[in-house]
């Protein structure tokens, strides 16, 4: 178990870059399919995002709970990921073409990118969406703010009513569904 938390705390260095500055990207501090440094092309893969309750507020989700999270170091609409080799250990890819689940409304626009190899990545307002290696359950949201640039899409950014969007979604049963919204009214903090 220490050598994984040590291995995945090194990709999650290996990830670091500069923060960008506060207001200019996502929601205010975090991705479907877990995917590896050697991930394989998923072209005509779907994947159902929702909204779920977790500590950190209202967060866009994968179609099993997991928290899913945008990276200050990406470029918005620039088509590329720069989380690669170690740094995808960490922070898996949310892949395939993403949809919202059934009676679940987002605020902004679901979209794709082709990594390295064909592998089709799911992004939101821009920006390729990942998980965090190190939420062990649905509804955690660990990964929050982690080197000051890993980040929960949250608030308005997220969804016009998050909390509508979650009790759409029929998997907002996490243990942390007593927790409160964060984040700015905007859902912009951390960069996005």
């Amino acid at each position: 178990m220490a050598a994984l938390s040590a291995a995945l705390l090194l990709g999650a260095v290996a990830c670091h870059a500069p923060a960008a500055s506060a207001g200019a990207a996502y929601g205010t501090s975090s991705a479907t399919a877990a995917a590896s440094p050697t991930m394989t092309p998923a072209s005509t893969a779907k994947t159902s995002l929702t909204v779920r309750k977790t500590s950190a507020g209202y967060v866009l989700a994968t179609s099993t709970g997991r928290t899913i999270y945008w990276y200050a170091s990406d470029i918005k609409n620039s088509g590329k990921s720069t989380c690669i080799s170690s740094c995808l250990a960490a922070w898996p890819a949310v892949t395939g073409t993403p949809s919202a689940a059934p009676g679940v409304q987002l605020a902004g626009k679901l979209g794709t990118i082709t990594r390295p190899g064909g592998v089709v990545q799911a992004t939101y307002n821009g920006y390729p969406l990942y998980t965090y290696a190190q939420d062990m359950s649905a509804g955690q949201a660990t990964g929050n703010g982690v080197s000051g640039v890993w980040h929960v899409i949250t608030g308005g950014v997220l969804s016009p009513s998050p909390a509508a969007a979650a009790a759409a979604s029929l998997r907002d049963t996490s243990p942390a569904s007593s927790a409160t919204p964060t984040g700015t009214s905007s859902g912009y903090g951390g960069g996005y």
